[in-house]
């Protein structure tokens, strides 16, 4: 049978019609169409596949369970390794992963494995009436930190082999970045919510509402009778350019913007918190964060939204896919620019006026690549001269985040590098004993998968701690 080149393609909703609701923008493969894309696999012995996978999900195998149509096996062999597999699905960058190891994308289009994981996921959740049963408890507590991907995923490959799991989550709702930074209409909070409950089902307790460092501290938490510590607390400390005009009304962080609009339901006609309704919006980043806060903004009613990135289209970190949907909405890139001011509206014939301190507009000057820095992309360089001013009156930043400095300010003998990121060994081990982390805690801003792999890296070794100890 003669193997189709390209993936099959995701139904969506029309960007004309999405761009004004928060509904999922991709629409999932029906049964019969994952059976076809599955069918493009190659089922390779040496599985390359999976050597991009930061959780080592069998790829060939749950890939052939699709072919035969057994969709609940497929799941079976994901959540041997993952424990979020409706999650992965829709937000793992598989392009730069799993997918650009596939064999057959040295000729073709590589294998849609991200979609074939949310499609199973999908179907596992709709269809699939019995929960997993918690396994016998094996006598140990571990508290983890943090209901963000990394944690989770490291509660999840505990409960699995007996633990007493106690997830601490700052925030109301469980999910970390999944529910507070990542927007509906990329990942539903429902989906986020199914995920959670399985791993309650495995006898995985959540407590909300506790902000680890003033709330309780690590060394609370050990004399509660925790024996190991995981820290997945994230990265939700914003950065900011230091320009001129920062200080605002009008100007957000990212991290600001996406939270009152995700978790606090700004959206809504009468919100408990504000945020921005109709105007011209100006997201200052090329990251994927960057694209979710330029189309939240859109869906929020802003009249124009512009991505301003110092660098070309080629340097833009953030998913294809992410990208198109931006550019299919109808978001202006405006690219080799870069913010120098924001300027607010001042009266001072009445300092009452209430348009006193808002943003009416944002000064950038256009840039030209050089030579390439350390990471080898080429550097932007300022053109004298050729300042402009932006007509907006939002402005969000969306440069980058650190890891939150409470929790090394509270925990004495815990390392922390330069910025901010605690500081581990190979299997997440922290100075201090008994105290594991991973995730953007300690990289910095990065992918939900990468987190999940540090989560999964840290339970192993902490079984291994606890069972010699």
């Amino acid at each position: 049978m003669a193997i189709d080149p390209k993936k099959h393609e995701m139904p969506s909703q029309e960007p004309a019609v999405r761009a004004r609701n928060f509904k999922e923008v991709a629409l999932g493969y029906t049964a019969e169409v994952a059976v076809a894309e599955a069918q493009r696999c190659l089922n390779c012995k040496t599985k390359p596949c999976v050597s991009g996978c930061p959780v080592n999900i069998n790829i060939p195998d749950f890939i052939s369970h699709i072919k035969e149509g057994r969709f609940e096996e497929a799941y079976q062999v994901i959540v041997q390794t993952s424990s979020l597999p409706a999650v992965c699905g829709r937000v793992c960058p598989q392009e730069s992963q799993c997918e650009s190891k596939c064999t057959l994308g040295v000729k073709f289009e590589p294998v849609g494995i991200g979609r074939l994981e949310r499609f199973v996921a999908d179907w596992h959740n709709e269809n699939a009436k019995e929960k997993p049963v918690a396994p016998e408890s094996n006598g140990h507590k571990v508290a983890i930190v943090g209901s963000g991907p990394s944690g989770l995923t490291c509660a999840g490959d505990l409960a699995k082999k007996g633990y007493k799991v106690t997830v601490f989550e700052a925030l109301h709702t469980a999910g970390g970045v999944l529910v507070y930074g990542i927007p509906e209409f990329r990942l539903p909070k429902s989906i986020v919510a199914k995920e959670v409950d399985t791993l309650k089902a495995l006898g995985v307790e959540v407590d909300t509402n506790v902000v680890i460092g003033k709330t309780l501290t690590i060394d609370e938490l050990f004399d509660m009778g925790y024996e190991a510590v995981f820290v997945g607390s994230g990265a939700g400390l914003p950065n900011f350019m230091n320009i001129p005009g920062e200080a605002l009304k009008g100007v957000y962080s990212a991290n600001e913007f996406l939270t009152r609009s995700n978790l606090m339901k700004a959206y809504l006609d009468n919100p408990v918190t504000p945020i921005m309704k109709g105007g011209k919006v100006a997201v200052v980043g090329g990251g994927n964060v960057a694209m979710d806060a330029a189309r939240t903004a859109l869906r929020l009613g802003a009249d124009k939204v512009y991505i301003v990135y110092r660098r070309s289209m080629e340097e833009l970190p953030a998913r294809k896919e992410e990208v198109e949907h931006a550019i299919e909405e109808g978001i202006d890139f405006q690219l080799l620019r870069n913010p120098v001011e924001i300027l607010g509206y001042n009266n001072p014939e009445d300092p009452r006026d209430p348009k006193n301190g808002c943003v009416i507009g944002m000064k950038c000057i256009k840039m030209e690549l050089g030579e390439p820095d350390a990471k080898g992309r080429r550097r932007p360089v300022e053109i004298p001269g050729s300042e402009f001013v932006l007509d907006v009156d939002t402005v969000i930043m969306s440069i980058g985040t650190s890891p939150n400095p409470l929790i090394k300010s509270t925990t004495k003998g815990l390392e922390v590098n330069a910025k901010g990121g605690i500081i581990v060994n190979e299997d997440g081990l922290t100075s201090r004993e008994g105290v594991y982390a991973g995730g953007d805690a300690v990289t910095g801003a990065a992918t939900v998968i990468s987190a999940m792999g540090a989560g999964k890296t840290a339970a192993a070794a902490i079984d291994e701690y606890l069972s010699n100890k």
